[in-house]
């Protein structure tokens, strides 16, 4: 975890300047999953407002200067004020995948502040940000699968590709027990209810040993086979999830 100290103690050092409220990690970085190298560091910022093209530049600057960091890469932040932290469909300022976007907070990282956000500085998430209603999780991972998981699964191209088989398969496992159970549960835990879903075993347990550690299989023919087994297995565990909601 040294690395990852490292990165956050110079993000936080370099927002300092723009007086920030708070911030936050979500994820795995909070939910006690975390692997280093692996997992990315999923933050959530809270600014004085406005966000204009001043406060813009300086954080695009920050970001640039530290891209030569080790796991620099891995460094997602969403930017908020007190007055824009309300409303799931709002979309805020985001540092992610080397650039600068908008998107929204969604309900499960909403929900993931409340309930196992670490405090990086300043305030603690339930005095910033609003909680999320009933039902707006459970509906919210249930509109995921059908409106975006469930079609991509018909393209059978992405499914030769680890990063579609490890979040494919995990969302699922977390969307069900969020549906059943009220509840969010870790990328770890999602991994040991897959079988006990239906999921095909070696399948996650090649997941499991990318994240974990482990032998890998490569051979493009155990790729191919894989990508038939998953699109095969979260298809219709897809639908009957959606049916039965």
């Amino acid at each position: 975890m040294q690395q990852t100290e490292a990165l956050l103690d110079r993000f936080l050092a370099g927002l300092a300047p723009l007086a920030p409220v708070a911030v936050w990690a979500h994820g795995s970085l909070a939910a006690g999953d975390y692997v280093e190298g692996r997992s990315d560091l999923d933050l959530v910022a809270v600014l004085p407002p406005p966000v204009g093209p001043r406060t813009v530049w300086r954080l695009a600057v920050l970001h640039a200067r530290l891209r030569g960091e080790p796991l620099a890469d891995g460094l997602h932040c969403t930017y908020l004020t007190p007055g824009t932290a309300a409303g799931a469909e709002r979309r805020h300022l985001t540092w992610a995948h080397e650039r600068l976007f908008r998107r929204t907070v969604t309900p499960v990282t909403r929900t993931e502040l409340h309930t196992v956000g670490r405090v990086l500085h300043g305030a603690p998430p339930p005095n910033v940000l609003p909680p999320v209603p009933d039902g707006e999780l459970a509906a919210y991972v249930v509109r995921d699968q059908r409106d975006y998981w469930r079609p991509h699964v018909d393209r059978a191209g992405l499914w030769t590709r680890d990063i579609w088989v490890d979040l494919g398969l995990v969302t699922f496992a977390r969307a069900t027990v969020t549906v059943r159970e009220g509840r969010l549960i870790s990328k770890r835990e999602a991994l040991e209810l897959l079988p006990g879903l239906g999921a095909p075993e070696e399948v996650v347990a090649d997941v499991r040993a990318r994240r974990y550690g482990g032998a890998v299989a490569a051979d493009e023919g155990w790729i191919r086979r894989r990508a038939e087994s998953v699109r095969g297995y979260l298809g219709p565990a897809i639908d009957a999830l959606v049916a039965g909601s």
